[in-house]
């Protein structure tokens, strides 16, 4: 268990981004609003990393982890967590693979949020007395996977409309955004 770094290295390529997501549908399966998504991007805690923001809006794309970072960021937002101490965390998960994400839980005692990568870890924290509630990053994960799959998606480098690439297997693809990159070639 360690207290989560402010430092971060770069995350090797993701599989899962082979879609892209409009900021709507980023508001959506993260459950907050396009304000603070806005807000967000603006201010550096969670920026686009497929389309970069350039001004209120304008053609922003998430991709898959994006996401995912967003709901943590809501869910440390609404039990208190100072901003700082979430910039830390956003850095630190953004540091991570894929693979290890799933076994991570984010602990916090209001204070300073910890890294826990099994069981005894959180049992330890709790019993230290500094764990007050903890995130599963492969739970938070396995939710935003599940409300894609009903949401619109844009392939991304080398997807096509005929054969789309699939995150997830179901194939869920915005027809409107495949129809503007057909007339744009």
């Amino acid at each position: 268990m360690s207290a989560v770094a402010t430092g971060a290295r770069d995350a090797a390529p993701d599989p899962f981004d082979v879609y892209g997501y409009r900021g709507t549908v980023a508001c959506a399966a993260a459950g907050i609003t396009y304000r603070q998504l806005d807000y967000w991007a603006r201010t550096d805690l969670v920026r686009p990393s497929l389309t970069p923001a350039a001004g209120s809006g304008a053609g922003r794309l998430y991709n898959f982890r994006d996401i995912v970072i967003l709901k943590i960021v809501k869910r440390l937002l609404d039990t208190g967590v100072s901003l700082h101490n979430i910039r830390a965390a956003v850095a630190h998960v953004h540091a991570r693979s894929s693979t290890e994400l799933a076994g991570i839980t984010l602990m916090s005692d209001g204070a300073t949020v910890y890294e826990c990568t099994s069981a005894e870890e959180v049992v330890d924290l709790v019993h230290a007395g500094q764990g007050v509630f903890g995130i599963s990053v492969g739970a938070v994960w396995r939710e935003i996977e599940s409300v894609l799959t009903q949401l619109p998606g844009e392939p991304v480098d080398g997807a096509t409309a005929e054969a789309p690439a699939t995150l997830l297997g179901h194939g869920v693809v915005d027809e409107l955004a495949v129809r503007r990159r057909s007339r744009a070639v």
